[in-house]
């Protein structure tokens, strides 16, 4: 059967997350570099990235320090700029050729109105924090059969990621796409793993063609 359904998870495959990093470097006081360089040693070992925020800081937890920057009147927002150049055209391009249109992925409540504010073209829009489960729990997957209302195998699931998206999505009977972009997504490109990704994309511009030609 053909996909019906196109669901995107969101850190570094629809925004840019650089902003939101390099803000977090001048709060905690530490220098951008350093912050990207731990960032990367983090990922490499596989550990949480709130072990950042650890390194940094070992006096404050993320729920604190995300208190603190909300007194200082920080919100949690994406802004135009933060999208990828091809989010928007590949998501009205989905839309138009009749795929359903989701997004849904590891983020906090917060993001679900901030890409609503982005004007992004979808059908349904989630957050893990929302659902109270995260990838690559296979009831996350769950949730977006759900609320794509079409069986898994009809649903392809878009990300950056081999560890949260590729492999679990896979095993939710569902169509991986991997796009390589974003620090992970150019380190789990070089992993054995990777080729199980029914699709794997530079752009978000050619999952269009991708998914027509899985069709034919």
């Amino acid at each position: 059967m053909p996909v019906r359904a196109v669901c995107f998870d969101v850190g570094e495959t629809l925004i840019d997350e650089t902003r939101h990093w390099v803000e977090w470097a001048k709060f905690l006081g530490v220098p951008a570099l350093t912050f990207f360089t731990a960032i990367g040693v983090t990922m490499e070992r596989g550990q949480s990235l709130r072990r950042v925020f650890e390194i940094f800081r070992p006096d404050m937890d993320v729920a604190t320090a995300r208190k603190l920057r909300a007194e200082q009147g920080w919100r949690y927002d994406f802004l135009a700029e933060d999208l990828y150049p091809d989010a928007m055209t590949c998501l009205s391009a989905l839309r138009k050729l009749g795929y359903k249109v989701l997004i849904a992925g590891n983020q906090p409540v917060e993001s679900e109105g901030a890409l609503s504010r982005l004007g992004l073209p979808f059908d349904f829009i989630a957050s893990s924090a929302g659902w109270g489960v995260s990838k690559p729990d296979p009831r996350f997957f769950d949730k977006v059969v759900e609320a794509a209302g079409v069986p898994a195998h009809e649903i392809a699931y878009v990300g950056d990621r081999l560890d949260n998206d590729v492999i679990p999505s896979r095993a939710a009977g569902m169509v991986s796409v991997f796009v390589r972009r974003g620090p992970w997504g150019w380190m789990h490109a070089e992993m054995p793993g990777i080729d199980q990704a029914h699709i794997q994309l530079d752009s978000l511009d050619q999952l269009p063609a991708a998914l027509a030609g899985l069709t034919a």
